[in-house]
């Protein structure tokens, strides 16, 4: 399915298939191309409307009869870690970040396959090969970094994070780690050593996708405070995560000309003329 209109950029709509969080339900993603010079700006504009990035594309859920994904940010100055997430801070002490240029190399692939086989064997990305690797690494039109995390007393490759940067915070796109420190709670703490990267940075917010009430494998993201769902078109502070609920929903979500006509582009105007 097509939506153009009279000014760019133009969306499409996916095929509807399942839907990788919640069993029995079927997603479809609202999507636009991410190129040209304006590129940067349509990315820090529709993230601000709950898109994420994929390479070269911009998506958000569009499902026909749910609700239930909502993009999660966490507001860097209401954030304070937990008593377990200051353990997850010392017991990952030793290792250093290092931000690169987004370049592939042999140890990123390496460690991403160890993740893969470890802790996702049968997901979408289980038969990626290096050149598609190198693909979701490289190809980026915005300003991206690749964030390592390396043992200080080996020098060991041990957590990587796919970053984008944008005018209000940072994005994280994916990270893998090494299946062989799990006790370290990486995934913990890799969202952690973000918020001190945009603090550092001076900026508000870290993006971190979506949270999904309801789906085991979008639990943790509850756990940081300062957390804020976008909800109805705009963001709120997150309450109790009871409080949500992933039930179909047919006739709660606008139709797809509808939800492209409310976006806001990068000049303050809707897409809707």
């Amino acid at each position: 399915m097509r939506h153009t209109n009279t000014i760019a950029p133009q969306f499409y709509v996916t095929a509807p298939q399942p839907c990788p969080y919640l069993e029995g339900r079927m997603e479809r993603k609202l999507f636009t191309a991410l190129q040209g010079d304006g590129a940067q700006r349509l990315n820090d504009s529709l993230s601000k409307q709950g898109f994420r990035r994929s390479q070269n594309v911009l998506y958000r859920p569009s499902c026909a009869d749910c609700a239930a994904c909502m993009s999660a940010r966490i507001n860097v100055a209401e954030h304070t870690p937990s008593k377990s997430q200051k353990r997850t801070l010392r017991r990952n002490a030793r290792l250093e970040r290092r931000a690169t240029s987004p370049w592939a190399t042999e140890d990123q692939y390496a460690l991403f396959r160890r993740y893969l086989e470890s802790r996702h064997a049968a997901g979408g990305m289980a038969d990626m090969d290096a050149f598609e690797f190198a693909s979701m690494v490289e190809e980026t039109p915005i300003r991206t970094r690749v964030v390592e995390y390396v043992d200080r007393e080996t020098g060991a490759l041990v957590a990587v994070c796919l970053t984008d940067v944008l005018e209000d915070g940072v994005s994280m796109v994916y990270s893998f780690f090494d299946p062989d420190w799990q006790r370290n709670s990486l995934g913990t703490y890799i969202i952690l050593d973000h918020v001190e990267i945009a603090r550092e940075a001076e900026l508000p917010h870290v993006y971190l996708g979506y949270w999904v009430p309801g789906s085991p494998k979008m639990g943790y993201k509850a756990g940081f405070s300062g957390l804020e769902l976008h909800v109805g078109g705009r963001w709120e502070a997150m309450r109790d995560p009871s409080d949500y609920s992933a039930k179909a929903q047919p006739f709660h979500n606008d139709p797809i000309s509808e939800q492209v006509a409310s976006i806001t582009l990068p000049d303050g105007e809707p897409l809707r003329r």
